[in-house]
């Protein structure tokens, strides 16, 4: 997905070995379904390339993949045959422009980097796009400090009674390779405008646990709303189905959920989303209907530096 900062990377001619992770996590053919779920687990990845014992790529496997195999029931397979052997590359060398083309034209959330030699020398995704592109481009100032100054007092600057700064993210159901990307934006707009790193962290850990909720749960996604104005960040979590039977239970007790089982066996939807979001948030509001869907209101003073307390 093309971003304004991308559009200006491609004209200041960025390379991927710019941004691309150097630090590559890998797996070989041998490795075992259970070890590889581990590995994502520890790791928070949603893909791994795949290297033989003379370190060749040979192949590159996903979350997708390995939750195919465990509807299938096939938990004592292992990689080399479940990978994909047909893995798209981009060269270290290759523009940033080059690198967002493959990704659009293939839908792929990762391509592992290859240097001249053909040999495994990093990973790259869009978030790796995104991260190494605002440490390099400075878009109104080349002092960091002076932007986040501006940027923090745009809603004292603008005379008006109600100035809010608007996002929106529609987040695909199952779709756990981009899960934490709609999190992550609206981590990076607070904390260019300047908000408390500890009123950021705690903003980040709710919009992250209702977004996996979506991804878990929600038959046809939903949709992510963040309302941000001078004193408060208001997240509006919605999405049409399949609903919560037991919203007191679901609150209340620790570790009830209801994903499915190949879903906890990737370390997803240990029951304990909804906590987490309480813990972080001022104030929490969740209402469902089974069969209508869910609706979570989540809001966060953006001026107090305490955590709340935890008792609702």
């Amino acid at each position: 997905m093309t971003t304004p900062e991308i559009t200006r990377a491609q004209k200041l001619d960025f390379r991927v070995g710019q941004v691309m992770t150097r630090h590559v996590i890998t797996v070989t053919p041998g490795t075992s379904l259970v070890e590889l779920k581990e590995i994502m687990r520890v790791n928070r990845i949603s893909g791994v390339p795949v290297v033989n014992e003379d370190g060749d790529l040979v192949g590159i496997i996903s979350i997708e993949d390995l939750l195919r195999a465990y509807e299938e029931g096939a938990f004592n397979e292992f990689v080399g045959g479940r990978m994909s052997r047909n893995v798209i590359t981009v060269h270290e060398a290759d523009s940033v422009d080059t690198a967002m083309q493959k990704f659009q034209q293939t839908g792929v959330g990762r391509l592992p980097v290859v240097n001249a030699w053909g040999e495994l020398v990093g990973i790259l995704t869009q978030g790796d796009i995104m991260r190494g592109l605002l440490r390099e481009i400075q878009v109104d100032t080349q002092d960091e400090e002076i932007c986040r100054y501006r940027a923090s007092h745009i809603f004292h600057d603008v005379e008006s009674d109600n100035t809010s700064l608007i996002l929106r993210y529609k987040i695909p159901p199952r779709d756990f390779t981009h899960g934490g990307a709609a999190s992550s934006k609206i981590k990076r707009a607070l904390t260019r405008l300047g908000t408390d790193l500890q009123i950021v962290r705690r903003a980040a850990i709710a919009a992250y646990e209702a977004e996996m909720n979506l991804i878990i749960h929600a038959d046809h996604g939903g949709l992510i709303t963040a309302i941000v104005d001078a004193s408060q960040l208001t997240l509006i979590v919605e999405d049409d189905g399949p609903g919560i039977a037991d919203v007191k239970r679901a609150l209340e007790e620790p570790g009830y959920t209801t994903t499915p089982p190949e879903i906890r066996a990737m370390g997803f939807g240990g029951g304990m989303g909804l906590k987490n979001i309480r813990k972080c948030a001022d104030t929490m509001k969740l209402e469902s209907e089974v069969g209508r869907g869910t609706r979570l209101e989540i809001s966060l003073r953006l001026h107090s530096r305490e955590m709340p307390s935890q008792k609702r």
